[in-house]
């Protein structure tokens, strides 16, 4: 029957509004275990990339685990802070690739600010021959996996935990404990890991307060390497970090379609990627 609680998504199909659909998404991933993005949209009605929208919406708010192709109820896993320990898993080979070229931009006796994530910490397994760095980060990961050889400080910024990402959520910056003034903070390097990429919208998160913590980091430095893997290409998320412009390079293990790469050009962002192991061009 149609009533106030069924919309249009632009077709002539009547829809449930997003919050009674995410409810009864979350419920449905909940009731199987895990589901695709496709039998959702099946199931559903609505397109694939509605579903997606809704999954990242759904994952940030803690409801379950987005995972690529699809999503995993949170109640399979012993606890939300398990979280983190599935994204580890996902594009594991992509996320080392990206890794080891983004730890060659970071020279010895820099200052470096990384943001949370699971690609960034793939960077930090490859700082093993580094010395001397300065790492301020919001990544509770990093300094029960860094080696005190590398690091001549560590930082972690303050604010509230997100125990599902193991991050702090703050603003950037400490204070001098006498005066309450923040201190002026400076990197030589941002290394940001995002959640999607694309020509239109930039670089995007589905966290708002994550990304007001990614786009002051990307301020306060010299250079900004952007870590995205195929796989957030050509999305765009809830929350927008930075346009293409605020980057000086991307580092992901795929090219980008056609569209993307001139964008990323036309935007001065060198894109790396991980040597062909073939030597093709």
């Amino acid at each position: 029957m149609a009533d106030s609680s069924f919309s249009s998504d632009g077709d002539d199909q009547p829809l449930r509004l997003p919050a009674g659909r995410k409810a009864d998404l979350a419920a449905y991933v909940t009731e199987v275990g895990e589901v695709t993005v496709s039998a959702l949209a099946a199931r559903f009605g609505v397109s694939a990339d509605t579903i997606r929208r809704d999954l990242d919406q759904l994952d940030a708010d803690g409801f379950l685990v987005r995972t690529h192709g699809g999503a995993v109820s949170i109640a399979v896993m012993p606890s939300t802070e398990k979280k983190l320990d599935v994204r580890l898993r996902l594009q594991r080979s992509a996320k080392e690739k990206i890794g080891a070229l983004a730890a060659g931009l970071v020279e010895n006796g820099s200052v470096v600010m990384i943001n949370a994530g699971t690609t960034t910490l793939a960077v930090v397994r490859h700082l093993e021959d580094h010395r001397e760095l300065t790492i301020a980060t919001n990544n509770l990961r990093i300094p029960t996996e860094i080696s005190p050889k590398i690091c001549r400080d560590l930082y972690v910024f303050g604010g509230a935990v997100r125990l599902s990402g193991q991050a702090t959520i703050g603003p950037i910056g400490f204070q001098f404990s006498d005066s309450g003034n923040d201190l002026d903070l400076h990197s030589d390097l941002a290394l940001i890991s995002v959640g999607a990429v694309s020509a239109e919208s930039g670089f995007s998160t589905s966290n708002l307060a994550e990304a007001m913590m990614m786009s002051e980091m990307i301020s306060r430095a010299t250079r900004v390497a952007i870590l995205a893997d195929s796989t957030k290409f050509d999305r765009r998320l809830f929350a927008q970090v930075a346009d293409l412009a605020s980057a000086d390079y991307l580092v992901t293990d795929v090219a980008p379609p056609a569209d993307l790469g001139h964008a990323l050009r036309e935007n001065g962002v060198k894109v790396l990627l991980p040597p062909n192991p073939s030597g093709a061009e």
